[in-house]
């Protein structure tokens, strides 16, 4: 998840929101739009772009979040994420972080970890998945080098088949998060598409970060392509002529072959992940499209 191009993409998300934190605007324009049959999808968030706010109140942060319409929330690891701000979290048993997101009104079945942690300390951050209620670990990068190699991609995929193993016995699904680097070509083969031939489709789903329209790439291309490889999606959208993240349904993104697609691609949980000022109208958007508490 920490990634220089996601970065580089929030910042100019950013820059063009401006000092505002929540957005309300009107929404005469959706009834215009066409919908698809609606879907079961509860709407979640990540909190990577919240991470000061909700580190400074974490109780406050997520119910704030749950009163604008969120059903989930996507955590980061506390210790993978320590240097990033989230090691005030350590505190937290798994069975306190659930009850005070329950508390909220959320639900918690998705976590963000990072590769090192997972090569050190599986074992301790499955238990705590387990205690948390978590039913996804989500690998949000290999931390790889600006020069790795195609073959230092596969090598890493193959780590995670056998962290998957172990993840699946304790009945936790694992899963990879993209950026836009996955969507590059090393030897004239296409990262992703690589690593999807190596995960092993029981052991690694892939969580699909939507914003990559930047680049070119849709999500519902890849779900119609690899049916059931995928476990989640982050949402964003994106606007060729701003050149910036706009809230849901005011970009390029397709939305109604989005939400006819993931069934398909067998997407569980789906996640936005911009800035702070486009959380209101994405939620209001997704209900729009989706419906109910899984």
């Amino acid at each position: 998840m920490a990634n220089l191009s996601r970065r580089k993409f929030i910042k100019t998300g950013v820059a063009a929101a401006g000092a505002a934190f929540i957005v309300s605007e009107s929404f005469n324009e959706l009834a215009a739009m066409p919908a698809p049959k609606k879907v079961r999808m509860s709407p979640g968030f990540q909190v990577w772009t919240l991470r000061e706010r909700l580190i400074k109140d974490f109780p406050g942060t997520l119910r704030m979040m749950s009163d604008l319409g969120y059903e989930s929330v996507e955590m980061c690891s506390p210790p993978g994420y320590e240097s990033s701000g989230f090691g005030p979290l350590m505190k937290y048993s798994g069975r306190e972080m659930k009850q005070i997101i329950n508390d909220a009104g959320l639900i918690l079945e998705s976590t963000h970890y990072q590769m090192g942690e997972l090569r050190s300390n599986l074992d301790e951050r499955i238990d705590f998945a387990l205690e948390s209620g978590q039913k996804q670990m989500i690998v949000s990068s290999f931390g790889l080098p600006r020069n790795a190699t195609l073959g230092d991609w596969l090598k890493a995929a193959g780590e995670m088949n056998e962290m998957g193993m172990k993840t699946k016995q304790a009945g936790i699904q694992l899963g990879f998060h993209n950026h836009n680097t996955e969507f590059s070509q090393l030897e004239g083969k296409l990262i992703y598409d690589e690593l999807i031939r190596i995960f092993d489709p029981e052991y690694v789903k892939m969580q699909f970060q939507v914003a990559v329209i930047e680049v070119g790439y849709k999500a519902a291309d890849y779900f119609r392509k690899y049916p059931g490889r995928f476990i989640s999606a982050h949402l964003a959208d994106w606007s060729p002529e701003k050149k910036a993240m706009v809230p849901l349904g005011k970009g390029s993104v397709d939305w109604n072959e989005f939400f006819g697609a993931i069934k398909t691609g067998g997407v569980k949980n789906i996640f936005v992940e911009m800035d702070p000022s486009t959380f209101e109208e994405s939620v209001k958007f997704i209900k729009s499209f989706s419906y109910g508490k899984k």
